[in-house]
């Protein structure tokens, strides 16, 4: 008979991880505006309430950055570890067989419902993970250069100045270096548990090899 499972405990990781991510963005959405109040009040201006600033493009812009990196980050983390391999590394595919997740799906009773219906539904499912990632890479671009011109513009007003149009402004060095400041520290991280788990260990964790497992060996196993 099988054990009953509780809610909390099937879904703790998500959960966890869940409420890290909302403490740590109200802590960010609260933090911000308190920020930009400050830099409104020192030139005079009006400040803005706590959900007036939610729409401001110093919010959209900060916080699509981010996210905008972090989906990037795991296009690309995906894609490597299909095709490059790394000796040692338990983020690795082995050097010399092929994994589980390579094999062609095959239909049965508890498949998910692509898999048993097949032809495109099959095709898109085999890639579905990538298609969420870069939905979510290309909303997350959209919104931060929304919110990054939006803020230029606040500035731009701020001080009677000329203010560019997008296209051009996306263009600029503005605009990107808010990307690459954080894409760069992302692959860097990436890299890290790539590189340290080959000689570092973490008992009981799926993303460190067995403690007791030889340098050489490459992926989980």
């Amino acid at each position: 008979m099988k054990t009953r499972v509780h809610f909390i405990h099937r879904n703790s990781l998500s959960l966890a991880l869940l409420s890290c991510f909302l403490i740590m963005w109200f802590g960010q959405a609260f933090t911000g505006w308190h920020e930009y109040n400050k830099e409104l009040e020192e030139t005079g201006s009006l400040s803005v309430s706590f959900w007036e600033y939610l729409s401001t493009g110093h919010f959209l812009s900060t916080t699509f950055e981010n996210w905008e990196s972090e989906f990037f980050q795991m296009i690309v983390y995906v894609l490597f570890t299909i095709h490059l391999r790394q000796q040692g590394s338990a983020e690795s595919k082995a050097l010399d067989k092929k994994e589980s997740e390579d094999k062609e799906p095959t239909p049965h009773p508890e498949a998910p419902w692509p898999v048993k219906k097949g032809g495109i539904w099959l095709n898109l499912y085999k890639n579905s993970l990538i298609i969420a990632y870069t939905f979510l890479f290309l909303f997350s671009f959209i919104m931060h250069a929304y919110g990054s011109y939006s803020e230029y513009c606040r500035e731009q007003r701020k001080e009677n100045l000329f203010i560019e149009p997008l296209p051009t402004y996306l263009q600029g060095s503005r605009f990107w270096f808010e990307s690459f400041q954080n894409w760069q520290s992302e692959f860097l991280a990436v890299l890290s548990i790539v590189f340290l788990t080959i000689y570092l260990r973490q008992k009981g964790s799926p993303e460190s090899k067995a403690v007791d497992a030889p340098h050489s060996q490459t992926g989980k196993e």
